[in-house]
């Protein structure tokens, strides 16, 4: 046997995602724009801190860890020569009291184009010698160091080679140095300033987003469930109470993940990719461009290993609602299963479902597990050509070492982020497959419509009258055939007839359930159509065979949670349907707590609460569908009392098969395949001795068979 809880159809499994799913957000997320913006600019301003980060080693290791300075000697070549350095790069030098001799930086001295750096120290232009520019004021504190062993830059400053301090004890080196030691110790300071300040604002980003996100999810959350409550019955004959609940819970939850984890960090990742690729174009355009050979690579990978994932996370949702909706069946008839020994063989579809599921699942581990291994190698490569083509750079000098550290460090940011886009693509697969299903849900109308301008009729009496109704479940099997009928105000009439003859269908399309195709049911001179559906359904008290009791006090499960049933009102509907005596047995009385359905109480008791619920809004028709058919002679007797009381002032309609239930009937409308067969009281259609004749002696000869002793 098979059943279908939801699969998704393969057109639909093949089908991209399309922006407009994204869209369809804004409008949700509109009412809480300031928030989210606020986190965005918290998120660019984080990525600048994070962007900042690998930058500042660059700085401490280029300008103060190996800082040195190289002669410029202008005196020892030709002017031409000297003219033309002057004129590109002599913006770079520091001048000195010596005439034609200046010194530039280390860091500096990569701001020149290698084919001139290497022509200009061929001619002696700039020397490959190393000095240290230390300030004045260390030199005149250390006696080892006179004034004329130093070389005279602009105040205060002097250079001193860097072969003179070879003896030198450490001490005293760091003594001279010490500008450069404090300026170390600044940037160690301003990077932890730069790291707290970043965990100060991703807790502020991670609290708005968050916060945001679950405004977000619990406005669709009750736009979701508020629209499927007003969908027509037909609705739920086609969608298990499994699959919807999965809508509402995990798939808006998947949604929320999507939001909070993925949109607005997906902008952060962005903004930290585009500022890596900008600092590594600015730091040298070779190496950066060394480095960004593997990109075609690594998009080419993730735009594969997507592909390969969009269709599982979709199969992953299909199969989540189905388990979904073959638990809530299989729960809620556990009695039958029990009652048939049918465990195992659900055991065993559970099992099909479920293994069904893992192997979607181990399809998704399969290709992640492939893909993230994948983008490390790739990491790994990049790190190795960087030091593969970057050393050899600074062996030659033409890259400080600080700048291929930071080229290493932002190569590995580099990957970081495309690494989490690559991890959230997970999350937002799985989201955007649930996303499809939450506004493919919202997008079903089967509502029955609201008449433009509602009317109320002139009194309230309980006038029910059908004429020449036809309706179908499905086109081309007619339920109901051309049936009128009319229930005056007060008059208590039965509906009988063998199942399936259209009985309960009657009552559907009274309450608008469905509606009819053709015909008229009016309800006090007022066709049910142009009346607004909720005080339709506020004059008609049902009460059905299969009676539902929610979790909750006997007082919510009569009042259904309105505020405007009072206490009293509770307590009289209760003494006028018979259900007084047993609720003031319980515990707490009206606030005794009851299971889900009812669990804790009997049948009987159960259909009385369901009598006091429909009377608790005082309709002006009242209707029993099958009200005692389930229940013991004690409390048939009890219904039947109330019911004979309260059709002194309301109309009533009765679906009964028990003739002491409909004997007493005002009138009895017999229905034969979907039409009204015989009307009468009970004496004139067993005078007839038809349909009714016939169904009376079957009903009677049921009721006086003995129960066989075992």
């Amino acid at each position: 046997m098979h059943f279908d809880y939801g699969y998704m159809e393969d057109s639909q499994l093949g089908k991209p995602y399309n922006i407009s799913l994204l869209k369809r957000l804004i409008p949700y997320a509109r009412p809480y724009k300031k928030p989210i913006l606020l986190a965005l600019a918290l998120t660019l301003l984080i990525t600048l801190f994070n962007l900042s980060i690998p930058y500042l080693p660059k700085i401490a290791i280029d300008r103060y860890i190996l800082s040195c300075w190289h002669p410029v000697n202008q005196k020892a070549i030709s002017i031409g020569l000297a003219e033309e350095f002057n004129q590109r790069y002599g913006h770079l030098t520091d001048t000195t009291k010596e005439a034609g001799l200046g010194f530039i930086s280390n860091s500096k001295l990569k701001q020149i184009d290698p084919a001139d750096l290497r022509r200009y120290q061929e001619q002696g232009l700039i020397s490959t010698d190393r000095f240290y520019r230390i300030p004045s004021e260390a030199i005149n504190q250390d006696r080892l160091f006179m004034p004329e062993k130093a070389i005279k830059g602009q105040d205060p400053y002097l250079y001193i080679s860097v072969k003179e301090l070879k003896d030198v004890s450490p001490k005293t080196i760091v003594t001279l140095r010490h500008k450069d030691l404090n300026g170390v110790l600044f940037i160690g300071l301003f990077l932890l300033f730069l790291i707290g300040g970043s965990l100060f604002l991703n807790y502020w980003e991670y609290y708005l987003l968050e916060k945001s996100g679950q405004h977000i999810m619990q406005d669709i959350r009750m736009e979701l469930f508020s629209r499927i409550q007003g969908q027509a019955v037909r609705f739920f004959d086609r969608n298990p109470v499994g699959r919807l609940v999965t809508r509402v819970t995990n798939d808006i939850e998947n949604l929320n993940e999507m939001f909070k984890s993925v949109l607005i960090t997906v902008f952060k990742d962005i903004f930290l990719l585009t500022g890596i690729i900008v600092v590594l174009v600015h730091l040298n355009w070779r190496l950066a461009l060394i480095s960004f050979i593997l990109m075609p690579f690594v998009f080419g990978l993730a735009l594969f290993f997507s592909r390969q994932a969009r269709e599982v996370f979709r199969e992953i949702r299909a199969n989540l609602a189905t388990i979904n909706a073959f638990l809530q069946e299989r729960l809620s008839s556990i009695r039958i299963i029990q009652l048939f020994v049918q465990e195992n063989s659900q055991l065993e579809r559970f099992k099909e479902l479920n293994h069904k599921n893992y192997l979607t699942a181990m399809r998704q581990i399969r290709i992640f597990a492939v893909f993230m291994p994948s983008m490390e190698a790739f990491s790994s490569v990049g790190i190795g050509l960087l030091l593969w083509y970057g050393g050899g750079k600074v062996i030659g000098e033409q890259l400080t070492l600080g700048s291929l550290v930071a080229f290493i460090g932002y190569i590995l940011m580099f990957f970081k982020p495309l690494r989490d886009i690559s991890e959230k693509y997970n999350i937002m697969q799985s989201a955007m497959a649930s996303m499809e299903r939450i506004f493919e849900l919202m997008d079903q109308k089967e509502v029955i419509q609201e008449p433009k301008i509602p009317k109320k009729p002139m009194r309230a009496e309980g006038h029910l009258q059908i004429k020449n109704v036809s309706f179908s479940y499905e086109k081309g099997f007619p339920v109901l055939t051309d049936v009128s009928f009319e229930i005056k105000p007060g008059q208590m009439v039965a509906l009988v007839g063998i199942t399936g003859s259209g009985k309960t269908t009657i009552i559907n399309l009274l309450e608008r359930f469905y509606e009819f195709e053709r015909g008229n049911i009016l309800l006090d001179g007022l066709d049910i159509r142009e009346w607004r559906i909720s005080e339709l359904r506020s004059q008609i008290g049902l009460v059905m065979q299969d009676v539902f009791i929610f979790a909750g006090s006997i007082a919510e499960n009569i009042s259904l949670g309105d505020k405007k049933i009072t206490r009293e009102t509770l307590e009289e509907v209760s003494k006028q349907v018979n259900a007084y005596q047993f609720i003031k047995r319980l515990s707490g009385n009206f606030d005794h707590e009851v299971m889900e359905e009812g669990a804790t109480l009997s049948a009987g008791e159960r259909q009385l609460l369901a009598l006091g619920r429909a009377l608790a809004y005082d309709p002006t028709l009242l209707i029993f569908d099958e009200a005692t058919s389930s229940v013991d002679p004690e409390t048939e007797r009890l219904i039947h009392d109330s019911i004979f009381t309260l059709s002194r002032r309301q109309t009533t309609l009765i679906i009964a098969h028990r003739p002491s239930t409909i004997q007493l009937v005002d009138k009895i409308l017999v229905m034969h395949h979907g039409r009204i067969a015989e009307q009468g009281t009970h004496e004139e259609l067993m005078a007839l001795g038809n349909i009714y004749f016939r169904l009376n002696r079957l009903w009677e000869k049921n009721e006086s068979t003995p129960n066989p002793v075992r």
